[in-house]
């Protein structure tokens, strides 16, 4: 009888470290929908070549003498500085 007490305790404990580890974010995550208002997760940037908006972290970026320019592509990035004899 001790056993299967043991058992079940056991089984209960692991039921319940699973339950929240599913339910429950990890330690120090922030859950996204939390967020302060106004904060900002990226900023977005418009490609001079195509003339989308992207955000800044998945741009390919190409530094210039006028500054930093960003690109949805390398093939966008490419063709720009194609266009304009290899600035």
């Amino acid at each position: 009888m001790l056993v299967k007490l043991v058992i079940l305790v056991v089984l209960l404990w692991l039921a319940w470290r699973a339950l929240k580890q599913m339910i429950l974010p990890p330690p120090g995550a922030r859950p996204r929908m939390n967020r302060p208002a106004g904060e900002i997760d990226d900023v977005m940037v418009k490609d001079p070549q195509c003339q989308v908006y992207i955000p800044m972290r998945h741009a390919v970026q190409a530094r210039t003498e006028g500054g930093t320019l960003y690109f949805c592509s390398e093939k966008c990035r490419d063709e720009y500085f194609r266009s304009r004899g290899g600035q």
